[in-house]
């Protein structure tokens, strides 16, 4: 049976151009949708006043001041797989969970991987370019066939791991380098350290978070231990690789291309210049963040993020939560769910249930859990009762947020 709606409407911003499928979904359970392009962080700030959900993609960055201005904010979706934009931290101090979509563009990203291994390697960019200014040049030289060829892969998450099934596919041979142990499929091989994978490979692509340890995880001395005349492609994140220290490495003949899909500096509007290090290089692709842009992505993503969130607004759910514990509680019939989220104190638990005792409260079903700073509390009491708990809770000094869900 489809649950019931929504019990109050509810205010979701969503922006930069989110699929409409996103909004019918919001709109199926009673929320009151609202949609923008790119908002400037004033104009966002003046939106978010009253904002119970707010959607973006990769262009809005979200701060602690931000997030702590925005009083009636319960939730943030990423309709995107990073979410470095998002201070996640501040985030859940404030109580607000972050929802992102790691699965949605998941094959768009590989499948341009792909292709873009096949473009280096028959220079195609190259022999596009000489066209279109006039210029015949039929050759083999320096063209090769990517079977039989070795794809390194740093990072092999959800869209590592599927270019490695694509790769493979192709004929090439496949090693990878995670941070954490993860099972290989097909023939691809795990390789102990990223010099390693370097070192082997005739293509190198990074698939990686941004992290502490990822910023500037590609500079001179890396580039310096690849093969001669190897390629390299990021679609993950702009920090991640030296910008600099690749063009000089392509300038040299060390390496025989690249391919970026993204940059440590990225313009915030369609409408604003781009300028890099890399530009003029005819042996570099360069793409501006199109990774997981295209419409069966937007279209998988804007199914993928809101049912998290309304599984959150309506039962307290953080099941793919970015930045809180995970819990699901099934819904106990004839009941009230408060939904509480509190300073990780030693007797903030205890405090709760002394409130709750003194009230007389039946509790039908709950479940806790704790996570770094913060507890995350799903309570089911009777329903005489409910709106008295939902106020003695909220009252308790380690509170952060408490909701009761009718």
């Amino acid at each position: 049976m489809r649950p019931e709606p929504l019990p109050k409407p509810l205010k979701v911003l969503l922006l930069e151009g989110i699929h409409p499928l996103a909004r019918e979904l919001f709109s199926d359970e009673g929320c009151a949708v609202e949609q923008a392009g790119t908002l400037l962080p004033d104009q966002l700030r003046a939106r978010l006043t009253d904002t119970t959900v707010l959607g973006v993609r990769s262009k809005t960055r979200l701060p602690a001041e931000l997030l702590s201005e925005a009083k009636d904010l319960l939730a943030v979706g990423c309709f995107c797989i990073g979410t470095d934009h998002v201070d996640l931290a501040a985030a859940r101090r404030l109580g607000i969970p972050v929802f992102n979509a790691p699965l949605g563009n998941t094959r768009s990203v590989a499948e341009l991987i792909v292709a873009e291994l096949v473009l280096l390697s028959r220079q195609l960019g190259q022999r596009n370019g000489e066209l279109h200014r006039g210029v015949w040049h039929r050759t083999a030289a320096g063209a090769r066939e990517v079977r039989g060829k070795t794809l390194g892969i740093v990072g092999y998450g959800n869209i590592g791991s599927q270019v490695s099934v694509l790769a493979e596919a192709m004929g090439m041979r496949v090693v990878f380098f995670d941070i954490l142990p993860k099972a290989p499929l097909g023939g691809a091989r795990s390789r102990a350290s990223l010099g390693e994978v370097l070192r082997e490979s005739d293509f190198v692509t990074l698939h990686v978070p941004e992290t502490a340890l990822t910023r500037g995880m590609i500079g001179g001395p890396q580039l310096a231990e690849m093969k001669k005349g190897a390629h390299l492609l990021n679609a993950s994140r702009g920090s991640v690789v030296e910008v600099s220290a690749l063009a000089d490495a392509l300038k040299s003949g060390k390496l025989a291309g690249a391919a970026l899909d993204v940059f440590p500096d990225e313009p915030d509007r369609d409408s604003e210049d781009f300028r890099s290090e890399l530009q003029g290089l005819d042996n570099v692709i360069l793409t501006p963040h199109i990774g997981g842009a295209t419409q069966e992505a937007y279209s998988a993503i804007a199914q993928e993020v809101p049912t998290a969130l309304i599984r959150f607004l309506k039962g307290g759910a953080t099941t793919g939560a970015v930045n809180f514990p995970p819990i699901e509680l099934p819904p106990s019939p004839g009941s009230h769910r408060i939904v509480n989220i509190h300073r990780n104190h030693p007797s903030a638990l205890s405090e709760i249930h002394r409130a709750l005792h003194g009230l007389g409260a039946r509790i039908l079903a709950q479940a806790l859990v704790t996570e770094d700073e913060i507890g995350y509390l799903l309570l089911d009491t009777a329903p005489e009762t409910s709106s008295a708990v939902r106020t003695v809770i909220a009252a308790l000094e380690a509170s952060i947020r408490t909701r009761l869900l009718a």
